[in-house]
């Protein structure tokens, strides 16, 4: 296989563990520690990412506890989950803040597959954007004669089929994550 072609296939796995990373991102009516990816605490004058504060535990199915090593921090915690765009209101009770995962009501839930609809087509572009990039590749060594063109039509045949088995992870991540959304 021609190394454009693999090069494409990283740059298409690349784009489906991202759209993986994004999926564990979108709340369902469970907790999950992943809804906390990307708070950053203001810690002792730097950002640091809250999972490097405190302990984060899920004590019941719809709670996430977040316990600082540090008591002083509890302001500062409270403040990044407030500041971030993750819709859930920190509880302080002095030593842990607590964050209740509210059940999420069917027009919620229908708001969610959208949105997981649109993220999963913004990755299948990302994906039909790497094949593109590679097939421009393609042609130009065959236009500087590096390659012939019955190796240009089969490494084009190759890049579709890489492409669509990507497309397919994608298509297959995203109904399982509209039935976990749907799910009561």
């Amino acid at each position: 296989m021609s190394d454009v072609i693999l090069e494409m296939c990283e740059k298409m796995e690349k784009s489906v563990d991202a759209f993986r990373g994004e999926l564990s991102k979108v709340r369902t009516g469970r907790a999950s520690l992943a809804i906390l990816d990307g708070i950053n605490v203001d810690a002792y004058g730097s950002g640091m990412p809250l999972n490097q504060v405190g302990t984060l535990t899920i004590p019941e199915s719809r709670m996430i506890a977040i316990q600082p090593w540090d008591p002083q921090m509890l302001p500062a915690i409270e403040k990044a989950i407030l500041k971030s765009d993750i819709g859930l209101n920190p509880v302080n009770d002095g030593k842990i803040i607590r964050l209740n995962i509210p059940m999420l009501t069917e027009e919620r839930r229908k708001d969610l597959v959208k949105m997981v609809k649109k993220i999963a087509e913004d990755f299948r572009v990302a994906i039909r954007n790497a094949r593109r990039d590679a097939i421009e590749t393609l042609k130009k060594q065959k236009k500087d004669k590096e390659i012939s063109e019955d190796d240009l039509f089969k490494y084009q045949d190759d890049a579709q089929a890489e492409t669509d088995n990507y497309v397919k992870m994608i298509d297959e991540a995203t109904a399982s994550k509209e039935k976990e959304v749907m799910e009561v």
